[in-house]
C-alpha cells in the first residue's frame, strides 16, 4: 500500500515549512512543493489533499502565482491558507479585494458549527490574522463558515467539492485552535489514516537500506551532533559495513569527544574510528582573530584529516550525510528563495572515493529527528544536544584561539549548562551557551585585585533558529550560574547575560 501523501503547496509565504511541519505532527505524511510544479506532482504522489499556503503576492495584481482551475475539478480535497484561500476564490469566479487590513490576533467566531472543518473546535476563539486582501464576493457554491469583526470571510468551504478556505493562519501557535482545524482537514476530510510515525519510518527507512546497501562499505563523518548521529545509527542498524570517523578538532565541549566515543563504540557497537587532531588545529589557528578565517581554516583542516583517514580504508561504496528537510528545502526544492546549498559533511564528497550519497533523513524537519533518535534508542544527552557550530568553540571566544582559553570557555560553559538543566530549564531554551570574550576587566577577589576575562552568556527562544528572542532565565538562577563561574573558573572575574534578539543579533558571537 502506497503511503498517503499530502502536498503543501508553497506560494512564498513565511509560514510554508511551518505547515508542513504541523501536517506531519498530525501524523501524515506531507512534501512541500512550488505551486509551479503542482500538476506533475499530483500525478506522481497521487495526493490525499493539498494545503494551498499563505504568500505575499495579491491575486489580482499582475504575476501573481496562479494554478490550473482544473485541479479543483479532480476530488482531491484542497484547504487554501490567506493567499491560498484568495486563490480558490478568485480562481473560481469570486471577487478578492482590498481591504480592511488585519494583522495580529482576532477573534474567530465560526458561524457554521456543522463544518467537518472546524468539528469539536470552540464558538469563538482567537486567531491570528496577516492579510490586506480580502474576499469580495464567494464564488458559486461556496458559503461563509466564519467571520472575524471586520473580516466578513475569515473562512469559506464547498463540502460537495471538499474545497476549504481560510483567510486566518491555522498553523501558527497564536490560532487557540488551528492545530484542531489542521487535523480536522486531514482526517474529516482527506481521509488520513494517521501512518506516519517514527516507529514506522524506522522500519520502512531500515528495511530499504537493507536491500539498497546490503553488504557493502558505508562511511559517514560523526561530529556528534543530532544529524550525524541518528543518521549513523539508522544506517548501523541496517547495514553491518558501516565505519564512522570522529575527528576531534579538540574545540568541542568539555567532555563531549569522550561521550561520542562512548556512545557510539561502547554502547551502540559502531566501528569508529576516533582521531585525535587538537594539537594540529591549535597550531593551525595560533594568532588567527579574524572570525571568517578560523572557519575557513577549521573547515580546511577537518576535510584533509577526513580526506587521510578515509584514504586508510580505502574504496567505499556509500557516503552518509545528514543532509534533513529544511537543507533540502533552503537548496532550492520549492517556490522560496534559494537560501543557501548544504553540503552537511564540508565537501567531503569531493575528497573521498565513494560511489553514491546516503541520506536517510532528507525526509525529516529536525523535531522528527530527534523524535526519531529516542525511537532508535539513542540517549537524551545526544538527542537533545545543544545546535553547536561545526567550528565549535573557535567562534565563541572572541579573538585568538589559545588552550588556556579553551579550557576556560569549557569549564564556563559547562556550569551555565549544568545549572540550566538542574533548574529544569533545558526543555525550554532553544539554545545557550558561554562565550569567552577578549575583554579583561579589573575586579576584586578576597583582598586582591584582578585583572581577568569576561564571560558572556547567551540563551534564546526559537523555532528554526532563523529568529530568537533571548530567554528570560530566572535571577536567581542567572545569579547561581554568575557566581559558581567566578568561583570555579580560574582568570574570569566578570560575567553578563546577553539581552539582544536576532535580530538585530544572531545567535552566534561570531
Amino acid at each position: 500500500m502506497a503511503q498517503q501523501t499530502v502536498l503543501v503547496v508553497d506560494f512564498g509565504g513565511q509560514y510554508n515549512q511551518l505547515i508542513a511541519r504541523r501536517v506531519r505532527e498530525a501524523n501524515v505524511y506531507c512534501e512541500l512543493i512550488s505551486y509551479e510544479k503542482i500538476t506533475e506532482k499530483i500525478a506522481e504522489t497521487k495526493p490525499i489533499g493539498l494545503v494551498f499556503t499563505g504568500g505575499p503576492a495579491s491575486f489580482n495584481e499582475p504575476g501573481a502565482p496562479r494554478i490550473p482551475a482544473e485541479i479543483f475539478s479532480t476530488g482531491i480535497p484542497v484547504l487554501g491558507i490567506c493567499y491560498g484561500c484568495q486563490l480558490i476564490a478568485g480562481t473560481l469566479g469570486g471577487a478578492v479585494g482590498n481591504g480592511p487590513r488585519e494583522y495580529g490576533r482576532r477573534t474567530l467566531d465560526i458561524t457554521d458549527g456543522k463544518s467537518k472543518l472546524f468539528d469539536g473546535v470552540k464558538a469563538a476563539s482567537t486567531c491570528w490574522m496577516s492579510h490586506t486582501i480580502y474576499i469580495e464576493k464567494l464564488p458559486e457554491g461556496f458559503k461563509t463558515t466564519a467571520t472575524t469583526e471586520t473580516c466578513p470571510v475569515a473562512a469559506m468551504e464547498n463540502a460537495d467539492k471538499k474545497l476549504y478556505g481560510v483567510q486566518f493562519h491555522p498553523e501558527v501557535m497564536h490560532t487557540e485552535e488551528g492545530f484542531k482545524m489542521l487535523k480536522n482537514f486531514l482526517y474529516n476530510v482527506c481521509g488520513a489514516s494517521g501512518e506516519w510515525t517514527m516507529s514506522n519510518y524506522v522500519e520502512r527507512t531500515v528495511k530499504e537500506l537493507k536491500q539498497k546497501i546490503g553488504d557493502k562499505k558505508v562511511l559517514c563523518a560523526l561530529s556528534g551532533g543530532v544529524d550525524s548521529a541518528v543518521a549513523a545509527t539508522l544506517i548501523h542498524k541496517a547495514c553491518p559495513n558501516l565505519t564512522c570517523i570522529f575527528v576531534d578538532h579538540g574545540l568541542l565541549r568539555k567532555g563531549e569527544a569522550e561521550e561520542v566515543v562512548r556512545v557510539f563504540r561502547d554502547e551502540q557497537g559502531m566501528n569508529l574510528i576516533a582521531v585525535d587532531a587538537s594539537k594540529r588545529f591549535l597550531t593551525k589557528l595560533a594568532g588567527v582573530t579574524e572570525p571568517e578565517k578560523k572557519r575557513k581554516i577549521i573547515g580546511e583542516e577537518f576535510i584533509r584529516v577526513f580526506e587521510e583517514e578515509a584514504k586508510k580504508i580505502g574504496k567505499v561504496d556509500y557516503l552518509v550525510q545528514g543532509t534533513i528537510y529544511p537543507d533540502v528545502i533552503e537548496s532550492g526544492l520549492n517556490h522560496s528563495a534559494k537560501i543557501k546549498s548544504h553540503h552537511n559533511v564540508g565537501g567531503l564528497p569531493d575528497v573521498v572515493d565513494f560511489k553514491e550519497l546516503v541520506e536517510p533523513l532528507r525526509l525529516l524537519f529536525k523535531d522528527e529527528v530527534r523524535r526519531l533518535g529516542f525511537e532508535i534508542g539513542l540517549p537524551k544527552e545526544i538527542v537533545m544536544r545543544q545546535p553547536f557550530p561545526g567550528p565549535g568553540l573557535a567562534i565563541r571566544i572572541i579573538g585568538d584561539i589559545t588552550a588556556e582559553k579553551l579550557d576556560i570557555l569549557r569549564e564556563a560553559d559547562y556550569i551555565l549548562r549544568d545549572e540550566i538543566a538542574k533548574n529544569g530549564l533545558d526543555g525550554e531554551i532553544w539554545q545557550y551557551f558561554a562565550a569567552l570574550t577578549n575583554i579583561r576587566t579589573v575586579g576584586v577577589m578576597g583582598d586582591e585585585r584582578t585583572y581577568d576575562y569576561t564571560v558572556i552568556l547567551r540563551a534564546v527562544t526559537s523555532v528554526d533558529g532563523m529568529t530568537a528572542d533571548w530567554a528570560r532565565i530566572p535571577f536567581e538562577v542567572l545569579q547561581n550560574i554568575s557566581d559558581r563561574i567566578v568561583n570555579e573558573v580560574k582568570h574570569v572575574n566578570r560575567v553578563a547575560y546577553d539581552i539582544t534578539s536576532k535580530p538585530p543579533a544572531t545567535i552566534e558571537l561570531e
